[in-house]
């Protein structure tokens, strides 16, 4: 899951980032409004997490042309601004969620994991394919019964090809959601990055189920034969 965050607080912003990204989520970070609108635009993100006061646009500007644009994705404002009318206000444009500072790093996150829950709505918490489980609250992977501890790269390019069983993923679909934006030569990462899940999810011989498409990406299937 790809996070934005649009927060121009100095030690704020990096914190937030860091403790989504020790959460498995990729994040990226930006410090004003016209480069938050940009980003929305043209990223699919899972999430956007918006500061209101941000300078350029502030995060209500930012809020209505995205969704004056068709950009979907879940919103949530976390902000000093904690007033009725501007909560009011804020939804209104179509927030999905309003959190005012100061905050506990452990309200915001489950309310990252609720709004993501509602946006795949319908799809239980538990991924199954194959003999491999993957609990996205625990973030624990099992295959049979044995464990599988996981990176938290590891473990968000595995929840990505999970929600997308037997789905062709070229590599660029899975830069968008699963890397940030400080990833260089995103291709040759992905390729490292499959190679082990791949030797984890095999570590005691079983069979692969993680399948290079030539010239295009990966596909999460039955094994072959």
């Amino acid at each position: 899951m790809r996070i934005l965050i649009a927060e121009d607080h100095p030690i704020l912003g990096p914190n937030v980032k860091q403790g989504l990204e020790q959460c498995h989520y990729a994040a990226d970070l930006v410090t004003n409004g016209q480069d938050a609108l940009a980003f929305g635009m043209t990223i699919p993100y899972d999430l956007i997490i918006l500061d209101v006061m941000l300078p350029e646009l502030n995060g209500f500007e930012i809020c209505k042309s995205l969704r004056d644009n068709q950009r979907r994705m879940p919103l949530l404002f976390l902000t000093a601004l904690g007033g009725v009318e501007q909560r009011i206000s804020g939804l209104d444009l179509g927030a999905d969620d309003y959190l005012t500072k100061p905050f506990l790093f452990g309200e915001l996150e489950a309310r990252v994991r609720a709004l993501l829950r509602r946006r795949n709505e319908g799809k239980t918490a538990v991924l199954q394919f194959f003999d491999l489980q993957l609990d996205t609250r625990t973030h624990e992977v099992t295959r049979g019964t044995c464990s599988i501890p996981l990176s938290s790269k590891e473990y968000a390019l595995l929840e990505f090809l999970m929600y997308h069983p037997r789905h062709v993923l070229s590599r660029r679909m899975i830069a968008d959601h699963v890397w940030d934006n400080d990833a260089d030569h995103l291709s040759n990462i992905i390729d490292v990055y499959i190679g082990y899940l791949r030797t984890k999810l095999c570590a005691r011989g079983e069979p692969n189920i993680i399948h290079a498409i030539r010239g295009v990406g990966y596909q999460l299937k039955e094994p072959e034969g």
